[in-house]
């Protein structure tokens, strides 16, 4: 069974200081998740002078607006080769999300393993395209998306020649944090069905229980936000989850990866057949009992161990007569009976 993905979600939580990014791809290694990414733009070319802040950046951020608080936020293309390089130098993968043009231009010269699409591009036909023109995998997140969207999007980008084998659907929820009632986790299995496409749930719900839900029913992509701390300024920080936090996460994923990866099969597993003697019952006397006398279900107690009759056999032993005398607390035995 193929390992389920585990992306770690830095985006723009370094804060603009290269110290936090790398604390950040080493808290990543030690939980010993798959990918670090992070997230890649120009503000000039995301957002507008005028834009608005969304209402979960207005609660974690400065009263500046969107533009101000993303320009502090960029990823200069300087640290990407070298926050690259330290991450494999972790054992960790380094991606990042390109925002726009200019940035996905930069982000293929360092040959990523895949695109990440956000769900803010969904509906963004240049940007797809513009991705779908580079040949690589694609991981595309649907966040405030609907079936038709999703679909659109697919169009647009098996018919600029990705295969749709090469493309893994994010089921996704755009509220930080995003309350539990509307995760909506069962919508991940209609897109699987729908599209016949390798799904994942990208996570912004407090916690990590979701995220191993979804591996549950069958994720294989699973992207989580994650952070130094909770109580650093900035607009993701308080939806991330902590070090310690992420860590427990990937053990909970990869203990429920082994949990799925049996045959299918109800049959006893090589671990439990020791405990087979010592948790079954087997049919017992409960008093004494001289041979040729008539077993009656009142003389007859089940009792742990399973090594003797099984008491599924209690109709064939009820009504023989014994050969032996029994004493009581017996463990009775075919060849005791007539």
């Amino acid at each position: 069974m193929k390992p389920v993905l585990i992306i770690a979600e830095a985006g723009v939580n370094h804060n603009g200081d290269l110290k936090i990014a790398k604390a950040l791809i080493d808290a990543a290694a030690d939980a010993k998740v798959d990918i670090v990414k992070f997230q890649t733009f120009k503000t000039e070319k995301l957002v507008s002078k005028d834009a608005k802040k969304a209402t979960y950046q207005q609660k974690n951020s400065d009263n500046e607006a969107q533009f101000e608080m993303l320009k502090k936020l960029e990823l200069p293309q300087e640290w990407h080769y070298n926050l690259k390089k330290y991450a494999e130098s972790k054992g960790v993968k380094f991606l990042s999300t390109g925002f726009d043009h200019e940035s996905l231009n930069f982000l293929n010269t360092l040959n990523p393993l895949f695109f990440k699409i956000p769900s803010g591009e969904i509906s963004n036909k240049p940007y797809l395209e513009h991705v779908a023109s580079f040949g690589k995998p694609i991981v595309l997140s649907t966040g405030m998306s609907n079936l038709k969207e999703i679909e659109a999007a697919i169009n647009v980008l098996t018919n600029n020649g990705v295969l749709k084998n090469d493309i893994s659907v994010l089921h996704c929820n755009t509220e930080y944090p995003t309350p539990f009632v509307d995760v909506n986790l069962k919508a991940m299995l209609t897109i699987k069905k729908h599209f016949s496409v390798e799904i994942g749930y990208s996570d912004h719900t407090l916690g990590i229980e979701v995220a191993i839900a979804a591996v549950a029913m069958g994720a294989k992509v699973i992207e989580k936000h994650f952070t130094i701390s909770r109580t650093m300024e900035g607009p993701d920080h308080a939806a991330s989850l902590e070090p310690s936090e992420l860590k427990q996460m990937v053990e909970s994923i990869r203990n429920i990866e082994l949990a799925l990866s049996g045959n299918g099969e109800k049959e006893p597993s090589a671990s439990e057949l020791k405990n087979k003697i010592a948790a079954r019952k087997s049919i017992y006397i409960n008093t004494n009992l001289n041979a040729h006398e008539t077993l009656e279900m009142k003389h007859i107690d089940i009792k742990r161990p399973g090594d003797g009759i099984n008491p599924m056999h209690i109709d064939e032993v009820v009504g023989k007569k014994l050969k032996i005398n029994l004493s009581e607390d017996s463990k009775l035995k075919w060849e005791d009976l007539e």
